[in-house]
């Protein structure tokens, strides 16, 4: 994702697998710290000694800004890191974003008012382990199956939709499983060719640079410190290579996995092809716990890349020159492997990245020069117009993207898939566009304009091979909308852009009937998750629910089937 940044392939085989889980009517909520069954001290340290030592309990991110042992140095430290990722990166149980914890452990609030003794972890969870094998996993599937407690799957934290918290959840911390093998003669009846296995906390930092040393790239985001087999690709996951190869979930070839009964399984085309298919686009921590993946690679190059910018000072004419852009997404969309990621702010408009492999400098400007000719005929001036070719995809992320975009903690996001149709569609683009006014005019909001082509011929999968929604089908561009807050705003700040949020993909929403968003950029309380999320995919994936996971032993919202549960106000998770 553009706006948002952020890596012991497991040995051996399972431990002798659990019996099968109970109906799901029998138990009615999750079990929370203070009830009278919540497990005992004694009880945690069995299930320390059972995982090597690896449980974790959870702290609040900011505690070291609280109460009588707070520590002045290292909170200032948090303070000047706020708008980073790294605090969360290697942490158990927290994640980025603030609405899963009301904001209730700001490191601005701490050392300001020392009447304030701690902070909580909210709806973190209560304890991690750090998983080390499968075995470690199944440990904590089994504890919290027997205790009645939630389980989350947590990797870096990069987690705008709260599926890697729960309040009183054990988290299965995948984020050091770091293992990478490069496969150069992968085979099966679906891909032939050089593939890569990934443990499931390996991040596109590492990746990119480990296959870039091996001649080959990969499909991954344009965040380096994202998971590259977690969340990204269970939710589809996309990035500048898309056009050439597909999005992340194209490119998975197989899971390695650990299902809630214990089993270890492999989810392929060929084997528990009904769990491979889920695991393919449609949704993450939901259906079974993700191990490692095998994921196509594909021979490296060079790449032609572009950037332009010009300011928001002619007038109109601005406005005019964005519709020109989308305009001329659709002969961009013509060209095998072209990609950009643009940004629209009240004050400029820049292509950041415009992606070609194996392109030229004359393929790219040739590409993008009925583009210039607007902006000539406009009278519009770019203060930034480059192009250049890359040895390889590593050497062109590095130029164009490098460490990504600094926003993290108190980010709102929201987006919607645009079709083909409503581009060629004058009066509904006009109306495209007054929306993209109105965004940008609220403050310190952007706009991405994703541009990739990842329909079902480009990609060169029949249609229905895995369950990524409909709508990326159809797609000419993703729009990103990201409204950062200021590092130490209250709850009432965040809530208010959350709502402001909605209202703007409501309008999306009108303009595209039928269409759709990309879960792992939209909001968590999206009124129409299912349809938006999921399109025509949502009750096959209900039924893959029911069959590897019936009491909803993983839970996430919006999930497939969360709407069966509730969260109380007291946190307590519920049968609905």
């Amino acid at each position: 994702m553009m706006l948002l940044c952020i890596l012991a392939v497991l040995a051996a085989s399972i431990s002798p697998t659990l019996t099968a889980p109970a109906p799901e009517t029998t138990r009615t909520c999750r079990k929370l710290p203070g009830d009278s069954d919540w497990p005992s001290d004694a009880s945690w340290d069995s299930l320390n000694r059972t995982v090597g030592g690896r449980l974790i309990k959870g702290v609040p991110v900011a505690q070291s800004c609280y109460g009588p042992q707070a520590d002045e140095i290292t909170c200032s430290t948090l303070q000047n890191n706020w708008g980073l990722v790294n605090p969360f990166l290697s942490d158990p149980v927290n994640v980025v974003s603030p609405y899963f914890g009301n904001n209730s452990c700001n490191p601005f609030v701490g050392l300001a008012n020392n009447s304030l003794s701690s902070c909580e972890l909210g709806n973190m969870a209560s304890y991690a382990i750090n998983v080390s094998n499968a075995e470690t996993a199944v440990a904590g599937i089994k504890f919290a199956r027997e205790n009645n407690i939630r389980l989350v799957v947590k990797n870096t934290g990069h987690d705008y939709l709260g599926g890697s918290a729960g309040k009183g959840a054990l988290a299965l911390w995948t984020h050091n499983l770091k293992e990478v093998t490069i496969m150069t003669n992968y085979s099966s009846s679906v891909y032939s060719g050089p593939a890569v296995k990934i443990g499931a906390g390996v991040q596109f930092v590492d990746l990119y640079n480990i296959t870039a040393k091996n001649g080959l790239r990969v499909v991954g985001g344009s965040c380096p410190t994202v998971g590259a087999a977690g969340g990204w690709r269970l939710n589809g996951g996309h990035g500048p290579l898309a056009s050439s190869y597909g999005l992340g979930a194209d490119n998975s070839l197989e899971f390695e996995v650990v299902t809630v009964d214990g089993k270890k399984l492999t989810a392929s085309p060929q084997e528990n092809s009904d769990l491979y298919w889920a695991l393919s686009g449609g949704g993450a921590g939901t259906y079974a716990v993700v191990i490692s993946a095998i994921v196509k690679a594909h021979k490296d190059g060079p790449v032609a890349g572009s950037t332009l910018t010009f300011p928001n000072i002619y007038g109109n004419s601005f406005w005019v020159a964005v519709e020109a852009w989308m305009k001329h997404l659709l002969v961009l969309d013509t060209i095998p492997g072209f990609a950009s990621e643009a940004l629209i702010t009240k004050d400029t408009f820049s292509i950041v990245i415009a992606t070609l492999p194996n392109g030229t400098e004359t393929t790219m400007k040739e590409a993008l020069a009925p583009f210039y000719q607007t902006l000539s005929q406009l009278n519009i001036t770019a203060v930034i117009n480059e192009t250049a070719v890359q040895k390889n995809y590593l050497e062109h992320y590095d130029t164009y993207i490098g460490e990504g975009t600094p926003f993290t903690r108190n980010l709102t996001v929201g987006g919607r898939l645009i079709p083909r149709s409503l581009v060629h569609d004058t009066s509904r683009l006009s109306q495209l566009t007054e929306t993209f006014r109105d965004i940008v005019a609220s403050e310190n909001t952007v706009l991405y304009l994703l541009g990739y082509n990842v329909s079902n011929k480009r990609v060169g999968l029949p249609t229905g091979f895995n369950s990524v929604t409909p709508a990326w089908r159809d797609s000419l561009f993703l729009i990103n909308i990201a409204t950062p807050a200021s590092n130490d705003a209250g709850w009432s700040t965040m809530s208010s852009d959350m709502s402001l949020m909605n209202r703007w993909q409501d309008k999306l929403r009108t303009l595209t009937p039928g269409g759709g968003a990309y879960i792992n950029e939209g909001t968590y309380n999206d009124p129409q998750w299912k349809i938006d999320y999921f399109g025509g995919t949502y009750d096959r994936l209900r039924t893959i629910k029911r069959k590897y996971d019936p009491e909803f032993v993983l839970y996430v919202h919006p999930g497939v089937g969360s709407d069966e549960y509730e969260e109380q106000p007291d946190g307590h998770l519920c049968k609905v």
